[in-house]
């Protein structure tokens, strides 16, 4: 037993860990041992990849590639290789992953059963969207092969399905053609919720990537930094050397709180709004810019943080939120506002829908409940949801009303999985 957290750093409860190495074993590893819950990078911010005095299988081991055709970009590989590893793999050789979130330092199997989505989602879709078979190991020793062509009913219930039909053991991904690792960049300074839809909706379909840093603090109209950035060819230079600071330690307090909120916000939004305008970058520090910090989850101290990520199909829900989060005093720095394209997600339980998404980092602190019941109800309202990857106390009547095709996702689940977040929301 040895205590495992989340990306959230909210507990560190005691977990039975079983490192599994071997994809041709899993089988005989995960039998009659649960119930249990795959876990690979652990960067899920609340508790779907935990179960707390019970047995975690971690896949971080199942980490090699099984094989990669270059003329079509079809790769096979273990669930636990890193979607950076890909990107290295593939990008030289003129490849790259179609979708990736916010970190590349997450697992295919992780990045599969959480149907991750990215800056490009109004392009691309989703992760799952990109997966072309799987086979996933049942505890009962059954192994299931599935894809979007074979046995689609397994597909669906387990792209999106937070680990909870069967451990993936590997999957067949289909890359897209790249014109090299640079991109076209503009950050746009703005003034207005108004002005954030404008840019948005302006920006598609030239730009691929878009997405937009909120300062929730600013009084009268909202500012923010829109980012944008498409794929820059004939960029003959090789990519600069990874930079990366480390948050050392963990201090005894949240570094963001009320007193530092609003000059946070302030700096961050002076920084960017100095760097407007156009400019060739690597992709990395555009795609994935807090993999710059290590363990940049630290600074909420030693109490953590919840991250709010949900998404409305109404512009006046995104409103009525900010207002609430304004009037609260509470508030957040890694803040960010994007929309959605109007594909259906290929899981049951995948997150996206047409609309926009906000995406918030609140320290855990008393006073935060109170402002997630508030948030809660707006999004509720509004016909919206909340993202399973990053809950940790979502209630379950929300979750039912939310997730329409629960049901449907009931008869696929594995008995011998369980995590907190399962437990929570659906009782087991």
């Amino acid at each position: 037993m040895r205590p495992v957290s989340s990306w959230g750093r909210l507990s560190a409860a005691p977990h039975d860990v079983v490192e599994l190495t071997n994809r041709d074993s899993i089988a005989r590893d995960i039998v009659g041992r649960g119930p249990g819950i795959a876990h690979g990078m652990g960067r899920s911010y609340g508790d779907s990849c935990l179960n707390p005095d019970g047995v975690l299988w971690t896949t971080t081991g199942l980490d090699r590639f099984i094989g990669f055709d270059q003329q079509t970009g079809r790769l096979t590989c273990e669930s636990g290789v890193l979607l950076r590893d890909i990107q290295r793999l593939s990008i030289p050789r003129g490849w790259m992953l179609p979708v990736v979130p916010g970190t590349q330092l997450v697992t295919v199997g992780g990045a599969i059963a959480n149907d991750v989505h990215g800056k490009n989602h109004h392009q691309t879709g989703t992760f799952g969207d990109h997966v072309l078979g799987l086979r996933l190991v049942r505890t009962d020793g059954e192994i299931v092969d599935c894809g979007p062509d074979l046995r689609s009913d397994w597909f669906a219930a387990t792209v999106g399905g937070i680990g909870l039909t069967g451990l993936i053991a590997e999957a067949e991904l289909q890359l897209r053609r790249t014109v090299g690792p640079w991109l076209e960049a503009e950050t746009v300074a703005y003034s207005g919720l108004d002005e954030f839809f404008r840019l948005s909706d302006t920006s598609h379909p030239e730009w691929e990537h878009t997405v937009s840093w909120i300062d929730c603090t600013s009084t009268g109209e909202l500012r923010g930094l829109f980012m944008r950035a498409k794929p820059a060819a004939g960029i003959d230079r090789p990519l600069p050397a990874d930079r990366r600071i480390a948050m050392p330690l963990t201090p005894p307090f949240s570094l963001v709180n009320r007193l530092t909120l609003r000059p946070l916000n302030s700096f961050y939004y002076g920084l960017g709004k100095w760097r407007t305008g156009r400019q060739i970058v690597p992709y990395q520090p555009f795609l994935y810019p807090l993999d710059g910090i290590l363990d940049w989850n630290r600074m909420y101290g030693p109490l953590g943080f919840f991250q709010y990520q949900c998404v409305v199909p109404e512009r006046d829900a995104v409103r009525e939120m900010l207002d609430a989060i304004s009037r609260s005093g509470e508030g957040s720095v890694l803040a960010v506002l994007k929309t959605f394209g109007g594909q259906r997600p290929s899981g049951l339980l995948s997150f996206p829908m047409p609309g926009v998404t906000l995406a918030l980092d609140f320290r855990n602190h008393a006073r935060t409940a109170f402002l997630f019941e508030r948030l809660d109800a707006i999004v509720s309202a509004a016909g919206g949801r909340l993202y399973l990857a990053k809950d940790a106390r979502m209630k379950r009547p929300m979750f039912e009303a939310a997730y329409p095709r629960l049901a449907e996702f009931a008869a696929f689940r594995d008995p011998g999985m369980s995590s907190a977040m399962s437990r929570r929301l659906m009782g087991s």
